[in-house]
């Protein structure tokens, strides 16, 4: 008897298996069905706002996906004749040629060791001054600030460069002139190695701090008035609200900004840095961005400058997938 219920159940057993799958499927299938549907009610309501949505997406289809049809000619032997279809394909031969490079090391090392020094320095700034502009209580001495400060970003890259070169001149600049007139030697700022990436980051703090603080301002700004009320009541001080309810009010939006940031740590601004580089600097000067621009297009080597492009996007895209996966297993928040 034993026996006939083992061989029963054995029999019973694989029949049943793919009985459950398939439920499962047609679940699976019939839970797709109804997200979709939901998702079209919602686009049919809200219509109105979908249709204004539309030209940012027509705007990235045309200009920022379409294009990368074109990236295929860092895989191929590019010949502006035969177009980029019919060019010769190479494939990894330009990437191999740019690792191989006596310069690669340097470019690399030039490339991150500008952008982690800009993150460190230029990250935690606007948080610092966002939350010294919320705790101002005088609206006029607010307004005033937060003018000043704003104002530097929206002096041109170019603009901001000349200044670091009038105000930086051995012979006539005001900071050269200062250090002459208390005793010292001029200093050629702008060619010496060693002051180029302080120089480059500090002077972007200074055009980037306050419009970046705005963020933040915005996010402080959706703090409730209640928590300070109740930590006023409890004795709290300007210094204890600010580490208890501010910052962990605002550390969703760090946290997103942050891994934006670092997403973005391979790509140093091109117009600054190749503005500011000279023959006596370019040792440290001299990052992807500048090379990729010098050999494409200066050079008309396209297909390797389109190689060292896209090994930059893809360190980037990487760098993004993990820091963003990181904050979420840390904080909770994240891009995705």
């Amino acid at each position: 008897m034993r026996n006939t219920v083992n061989r029963s159940s054995n029999v019973a057993a694989p029949s049943t298996a793919p009985g459950i799958a398939t439920v499962q499927r047609v679940a699976d299938r019939l839970s797709t069905q109804q997200r979709l549907g939901n998702a079209w009610d919602q686009i049919k309501v809200n219509w109105q706002l979908y249709l204004l949505l539309l030209p940012t997406l027509i705007y990235f289809l045309v200009f920022r996906y379409w294009p990368m049809y074109g990236v295929q000619i860092a895989f191929k032997d590019f010949s502006g004749s035969l177009g980029i279809w019919d060019s010769p394909w190479v494939g990894f031969a330009h990437f191999e040629r740019f690792f191989s490079s006596y310069q690669f090391w340097d470019l690399l090392k030039n490339t991150i060791g500008l952008s982690l020094f800009q993150l460190i320095v230029g990250f935690p700034l606007p948080i610092l001054v966002a939350l010294m502009l919320h705790q101002l209580t005088s609206v006029r001495y607010k307004r005033i600030i937060q003018t000043v400060i704003y104002a530097p970003h929206f002096i041109s890259t170019v603009v901001l460069v000349g200044i670091l070169y009038v105000f930086l001149s051995p012979n006539s600049g005001i900071i050269n002139n200062l250090i002459k007139l208390v005793g010292g030697q001029p200093i050629a700022f702008l060619s010496q190695p060693d002051w180029f990436r302080p120089l480059y980051v500090f002077s972007g703090a200074w055009q980037e701090t306050g419009f970046a603080a705005i963020v933040y301002l915005a996010a402080l700004v959706g703090v409730s008035a209640d928590l300070h009320e109740a930590a006023m009541i409890d004795g709290a001080s300007k210094l204890q609200r600010i580490l208890h309810i501010d910052i962990p009010s605002i550390l969703p939006t760090v946290v997103v900004l942050l891994v934006l940031a670092v997403g973005n740590v391979m790509n140093v601004g091109f117009e600054k840095a190749f503005l500011m580089q000279n023959s006596l600097n370019l040792g440290v000067s001299e990052v992807i961005q500048t090379y990729v621009y010098k050999i494409g297009i200066q050079q008309a080597d396209y297909s390797f400058a389109a190689a060292v492009g896209l090994f930059n996007s893809i360190i980037n895209l990487i760098l993004l997938v993990l820091v963003n996966r990181f904050a979420r297993r840390v904080s909770g928040s994240g891009l995705w």
